[in-house]
């Protein structure tokens, strides 16, 4: 695991410091910032996507997998745009894009694209409650 984070960790060095060395140390701190507060904002703002995924779940416009993928992106979008540098903020974005790539699909699509998706119970019944009043046969007279 150690091996797959060096390369990640000199691709962050090499294009932090071209960035840097391109917008200049006032702008790169300013990127920075506001990386670290659009992170910040969409995990604050995780359980409302999480709802938004599961509401689409539960009308069968995405399948287990669909909500899972769009779950994690944006999770792991949240994580990467927190993370300063700017090869990690540019795949938060890319992360940030599936997922809403993910919502938006599952926003236009019809209720129909997963035709094995059952809904609990039937349309045609009303669900009811009965309340007994007496409750038990002691106080009947």
């Amino acid at each position: 695991m150690i091996f797959l984070l060096i390369p990640f960790f000199l691709f962050e060095l090499y294009f932090s410091l071209k960035v840097g060395e391109s917008i200049g140390f006032f702008f790169s701190v300013i990127w920075i910032v506001l990386s670290f507060a659009l992170g910040i904002v969409l995990l604050r703002r995780s359980p409302l996507a999480m709802m938004g995924n599961i509401k689409a779940m539960r009308e069968g416009k995405v399948d287990i997998r669909g909500f899972q993928n769009a779950s994690m992106a944006y999770l792991i979008a949240a994580v990467l745009l927190i993370v300063p540098g700017v090869f990690s903020d540019f795949l938060g974005l890319a992360a940030l894009g599936y997922s809403f790539y993910l919502q938006f699909i599952a926003i236009i699509t019809p209720k129909e694209r997963y035709p094995n998706f059952k809904k609990q119970g039937d349309e045609n019944v009303i669900d009811v409650e009965i309340i007994d009043e007496y409750g038990s046969d002691e106080h009947r007279a």
